[in-house]
C-alpha cells in the first residue's frame, strides 16, 4: 500500500508539473491596437506584465483591419483604435462590449519630411499649397478612405482647400508606419501622420502641424471585446492608471481621462 501511495504522490507531482506550464500559459491577453500606437502600448504592456503577471500579446495593423478582423472571429480581448469611427463600427457589430470603451488618448497631425531635407518649416494654414511643396514626388499617408490617420489628413486638407490639387500626388499605405516608413527611406519627400509616429522615426522631422481644428479631433478608444477574458477589466483599468499616463506622455500623446492611482 506505501508503494501503491508513493507511486500515486509520484503521478500527481508529474501531472501538476506537467499543466502549470499550460495553466500559466492561460494569463494572457490579446490586444488589437492601431499601429501608431506601438512603441508606448509595448512599455505599457510590459509595465502591466510586471505588476499582474498576465503576459499580453498585442497586435498592430490599421484601426479597420483590426475591426474587421475581430468581425471575423479573431480571438482579441482588447481593440484600440486610432479613431472613434471604427470602434463605434464595432459596437454596432456586437463585437465589443460598449460599456467599457473609454475614449483614452488624443494625438496631433503633422506634416513629415526625411530628415536631411531641404523644406523648411511650412505654415500649414488655409491656401497653403502641398502639391507644389511635394514637387515631383509623392505624399505619403494611408489609405485617405478608410485608414483613420488618412481620413483625418483628407478632412483637413478639404478644410484648408488644398485636397484637390494634392489628390493625385498621394501614395497611399495600408497602415501609419508604412506612411513613415516611405519618407524614412526618402521614397517619398513628404508625409502626413501623427506626431508621434515622427517623434520615434529618426529619419524624419516634423516640418509643419495641421490645425486642430482643420479635422475631426484625433481619438483613441479603447474596449474589451464581447469574448475578452476577465482580466481584460484590470488592463482596462491599467491603461487609465498614472503609471500608463506617465508613459503615454513620453511619446507624446494626450491623456483625456483623468487617471486613477
Amino acid at each position: 500500500m506505501h508503494r501503491l501511495a508513493g507511486v500515486f504522490a509520484a503521478f500527481v507531482i508529474l501531472c501538476g508539473s506537467a499543466l502549470s506550464p499550460a495553466l500559466a500559459q492561460d494569463k494572457s491577453l490579446t490586444v488589437f491596437a492601431a499601429a501608431s500606437m506601438k512603441n508606448a502600448l509595448d512599455d505599457v504592456d510590459a509595465a502591466f506584465t510586471a505588476r499582474t503577471g498576465v503576459k499580453i500579446v498585442a497586435s498592430y495593423a490599421a484601426s479597420p483591419a483590426l475591426a474587421k478582423q475581430i468581425e471575423q472571429g479573431a480571438p482579441a480581448d482588447i481593440f484600440l483604435s486610432a479613431d472613434t469611427d471604427w470602434m463605434d463600427y464595432s459596437i454596432g457589430k456586437k463585437t465589443v462590449n460598449e460599456p467599457t470603451r473609454v475614449n483614452l488618448l488624443g494625438n496631433n497631425l503633422v506634416l513629415i519630411a526625411p530628415k536631411d531635407s531641404k523644406i523648411g518649416n511650412v505654415a500649414i494654414a488655409p491656401g497653403f499649397d502641398l502639391a507644389s511643396l511635394a514637387g515631383n514626388g509623392k505624399i505619403a499617408t494611408a489609405d485617405v478612405k478608410s485608414v483613420p490617420v488618412g481620413k483625418y489628413a483628407k478632412a483637413s486638407l478639404e478644410k484648408l482647400g488644398a485636397w484637390t490639387d494634392a489628390e493625385p500626388k498621394f501614395a497611399m499605405t495600408e497602415n501609419v508606419r508604412a506612411a513613415l516608413a516611405l519618407v524614412a527611406r526618402g521614397e517619398a519627400p513628404l508625409g502626413i501622420v501623427y506626431s508621434t509616429d515622427a517623434k520615434v522615426e529618426p529619419g524624419v522631422r516634423i516640418v509643419g502641424t495641421f490645425p486642430a481644428d482643420s479635422h475631426p479631433p484625433i481619438i483613441y478608444p479603447a474596449a474589451a471585446t464581447a469574448t475578452a477574458k476577465a482580466e481584460a477589466a484590470d488592463y482596462l483599468a491599467f491603461l487609465r492608471s498614472s503609471a500608463a499616463k506617465a508613459i503615454f506622455e513620453k511619446y507624446g500623446f494626450s491623456f483625456l481621462v483623468s487617471p486613477t492611482t
